[in-house]
């Protein structure tokens, strides 16, 4: 089986020095690409890198770039610039991560608001995928797609942990929906367990969101407690599970939607 991790923190800090080694152990565990998430300008140049260092040969290693709702305060005169050349890189394959958090309110929101359109126009004008952020938000978030929606290539929103319809909604809008283990958590992710077996074939997607999310289900875990790629067969088992599939079915079906959606070769 191989797998693709659509959501990959590896810039985060407690990866430092660590990278390649995070890299060896996820292909040595079948996943066999993974995407790094830009969640700001600095942060997505720092994934851009990390994928030119590890993986110079382009076969494994790609990245998003973008401003998380978190950082759209930071969005300013010159950020579509920087921006628009961030995404003229080969390896980086979708805008984001970008949306909205009305859960944290780190930015206000028309700020979040406004970085968001910036970024989804961004996006139509290259004809490149969005992903997507959204927590406590799926009104609003569906309510700004709405007018960008017919003008992009793709859309998925990352790291799903919401209701039933928060997800049939943006099915009805044509988004695909990214998984993580957020679905293995006993205390917070069991709403999960029926809404999975509802996303059809090829709009369905997994993630670690590394070193967020490790799966509670995992045995054994990690000392430090850290989550990494190299886990994502957990989260995989989780979902076929409750898709009443095969883990080989379910791995072939959400690789060939990732290599899709992103353009992997």
């Amino acid at each position: 089986m191989q797998l693709i991790d659509i959501g990959v923190n590896l810039t985060n800090s407690s990866f430092h020095d660590q990278q390649a080694a995070i890299v060896e152990r996820a292909i040595d565990a079948g996943v066999m690409q993974m995407v790094l998430t830009g969640t700001s300008l600095a942060v997505s140049e720092q994934a851009l890198a990390l994928c030119l260092q590890l993986d110079a040969d382009g076969q494994h290693l790609f990245a998003t770039a973008g401003v998380h709702p978190h950082d759209a305060k930071s969005w300013g005169a010159d950020s579509e610039r920087q921006l628009r050349h961030l995404l003229g890189e080969v390896r980086v394959r979708a805008v984001g991560e970008c949306g909205l958090d009305f859960n944290r309110d780190f930015s206000p929101r028309p700020l979040q608001e406004k970085a968001l359109q910036a970024q989804l126009a961004l996006a139509a004008e290259l004809h490149l995928p969005v992903f997507l952020h959204e927590r406590d938000a799926s009104a609003r978030l569906l309510a700004i797609l709405k007018d960008y929606r017919d003008h992009l290539p793709a859309a998925v929103v990352h790291c799903f942990t919401g209701e039933r319809e928060a997800l049939f909604a943006y099915l009805d809008m044509d988004l695909h929906i990214g998984i993580t283990g957020w679905i293995c958590d006993e205390r917070r992710g069991t709403h999960l367990h029926p809404l999975v077996n509802n996303i059809p074939q090829g709009r369905l997607m997994l993630e670690s969101d590394a070193p967020y999310l490790l799966p509670r289900s995992l045995r054994p875990k990690p000392k430090n407690g850290r989550n990494e790629p190299a886990f994502l067969p957990e989260v995989l088992r989780e979902v076929a599970q409750h898709r009443g599939e095969s883990m080989e079915l379910t791995a072939a079906h959400t690789t060939a939607t990732a290599q899709a959606f992103f353009q992997l070769a």
